[in-house]
């Protein structure tokens, strides 16, 4: 199963999280498909960029996205 999820970077106590499509066996930081975006947790506001057409394209595949980017999805205005 393919799944929209984080991909954690960024140093110690400061994450940065890219926005990933990757098979759900593969580990967190690991193997990934393709690159959607970004999300920046410590600004202020939270930074948060994602590539529209690449994620509705993974949506309508089939991938499922995890609560955490589903919820990034709906402030961005995608889902």
């Amino acid at each position: 199963m393919v799944k929209i999820r984080l991909r954690r970077m960024g140093a110690h106590k400061k994450p940065f999280y890219r926005i990933i499509v990757a098979d759900s066996r593969a580990p967190r930081d690991g193997k990934f498909i393709e690159e959607l975006g970004y999300y920046d947790p410590m600004t202020e506001p939270a930074n948060i960029k994602i590539d529209e057409e690449k994620a509705k394209k993974w949506l309508a595949t089939g991938a499922q996205p995890t609560d955490t980017v589903k919820a990034l999805f709906k402030k961005s205005g995608i889902c």
